[in-house]
């Protein structure tokens, strides 16, 4: 192998799970106890969502480094203008939290995955900046991976990508009235 492909290989790729469907948030925690489970150092950063989750508890005792709101918020389209700017303001601090995180890690070693689940929600509902989210992608250590989700990815991040996985729904439960269950969505 050439040594231009060698180090091909060990940058880091950007992946985007995104669609309609169910499950891109789940690819994600399964790539984040992958790589975890080799030991790998891991941020998962989740925007969007706050109240407790079963997968958040798993990570955490695989020591990943969660970044996250500490409680639920509701529905974007629920809130009233006061309580979505408070909104806006806590995504755009979990995006400075993890790019603190990646720049000035406390043991001094990048992470070598970083989830940014639900950043392309944030994004695409104006509560974080395309100019924020791309000197985060720019400024990352070329080593480290990053992972995105949410419904719909800008055409500048599917350019930089080196995967893209298109969840696509063709049944949910939530559309015959079955409410999220423990265990199983959350």
């Amino acid at each position: 192998m050439s040594e231009q492909t060698m180090k091909k290989k060990q940058e880091g790729l950007i992946h985007i799970y995104c669609g309609g469907g169910k499950g891109k948030t789940t690819a994600a925690i399964g790539l984040a106890c992958r790589a975890a489970g080799r030991g790998r150092k891991v941020v998962f950063c989740q925007f969007m969502k706050g109240s407790e989750t079963g997968e958040i508890s798993a990570l955490a005792r695989l020591g990943v480094t969660i970044v996250r709101s500490p409680e639920a918020h509701g529905f974007l389209y629920q809130m009233d203008a006061e309580r979505q700017a408070a909104f806006e303001t806590l995504q755009q601090s979990l995006l400075a939290d993890v790019t603190n995180a990646m720049a000035k890690p406390e043991d001094g070693c990048p992470p070598e995955l970083i989830v940014m689940d639900e950043a392309l929600d944030a994004l695409l509902s104006g509560l974080i900046s395309e100019e924020a989210l791309r000197t985060f992608v720019d400024e990352r250590p070329k080593e480290t991976e990053l992972v995105f989700t949410g419904r719909q990815a800008p055409v500048w991040l599917e350019e930089l990508a080196g995967y893209i996985t298109d969840m696509t729904k063709k049944k949910h439960p939530w559309d015959s009235g079955i409410v999220a269950r423990k265990g199983i969505e959350y």
